[in-house]
């Protein structure tokens, strides 16, 4: 039987914490860590080191909760998704009835790479439907810039106050409409400057060989490598699934290599593309969750002219 809040729900119980100091985050996590612990529940704590460290504080010594370390979890959305998942799966599998979780997203997240943690925040209101989870995500009001902040209203259906309530968002938006909806491309500074490289109809041998030859040794091997084999799977997948013309532009820049690869076409059917992999692989959805885990960052934007994605190796980070 679950218990708190989340009793009587089905699936997963996905809530925001908006809060503008520390005693508004204790407030409303303490007590949410406690219920679960005496309830007998897993109760898991993902947070930074700052506020992981406030929380531990607050808690009596012995207090049964599990700290997860570090934020490595959120290297990628995609290998958080899988790497929840397993513990989730593991918890159920031993028993568990529900699981607690209070979490939050490394500053980092919130910049320029917000696109793709958006469309996180959003997909796994749908990737974690199939557990007994109830999670908290925790955003600093006094740090975290207005557009990110908009987009969390849209993505969590429920927002968690310090006074106990759990309210319903007004704006909230299912994944299979937001992760649809058309947004915005933010331009890295790369893209300012003049493209090493521009192909028109490229094969996938011919992209690769763009991505080595554009090496200027700024990058690992390996990260080099994992930009040529994504950006092989994205024009493939334009050749096959989109409109031509497929053109595939690229940059190099001091710490980074930036890809585009444009079609007239639609782009995948799948909103989940590039988060979840596709069930039968069909029109490119494996490719792109391939290209999710081979990147620093992947960028997703569509608009009357057809389906672009941006890929970065590198350093994916610049000012917004």
């Amino acid at each position: 039987m679950r218990t708190g809040a989340a009793a009587g729900h089905v699936g997963y119980f996905h809530e925001a914490i908006l809060f503008d100091s520390d005693e508004h985050l204790l407030a409303v996590v303490v007590p949410f860590l406690l219920g679960g612990v005496e309830a007998g529940e897993p109760t898991v704590v993902g947070l930074g080191e700052r506020n992981a460290e406030l929380v531990r504080r607050a808690l009596p010594v012995g207090s049964g909760v599990t700290f997860l370390p570090g934020g490595e979890v959120y290297a990628r959305p995609t290998a958080a998704i899988r790497s929840y998942r397993k513990m989730l799966a593991a918890y159920v599998a031993g028993g568990a009835r529900q699981i607690r979780i209070v979490g939050e997203l490394p500053a980092a997240a919130l910049g320029s790479t917000w696109d793709w943690w958006a469309r996180y925040e959003s997909a796994i209101n749908h990737a974690y439907d199939d557990f007994p989870l109830w999670s908290m995500c925790a955003y600093d009001t006094r740090t975290t810039p207005p557009r990110v902040l908009a987009d969390v209203a849209r993505t969590h259906p429920r927002v968690a106050g310090p006074d106990g309530q759990h309210l319903p968002s007004e704006v909230y938006r299912e994944p299979t409409h937001y992760l649809t909806e058309p947004r915005p491309m933010l331009p890295d500074p790369v893209q300012r400057t003049t493209p090493l490289v521009e192909l028109t109809d490229p094969t996938p041998a011919q992209a690769r060989a763009a991505v080595h030859a554009a090496d200027q040794g700024q990058l690992p091997g390996d990260d080099v490598e994992d930009l040529a084999v994504a950006v092989s799977e994205m024009v493939g997948n334009a050749l096959r699934h989109g409109l031509g013309p497929t053109r595939m532009r690229l940059w190099s820049g001091p710490d980074r290599i930036v890809v585009t690869v444009h079609d007239r076409g639609p782009g995948p059917k799948d909103p989940y593309a590039g988060l979840l992999p596709a069930g039968d692989g069909a029109a490119g959805g494996l490719g792109l969750w391939i290209t999710y885990q081979s990147c620093n960052h992947v960028a997703l934007h569509r608009d009357a002219d057809g389906f672009t994605v941006r890929l970065t190796a590198g350093n994916p980070h610049f000012p917004v």
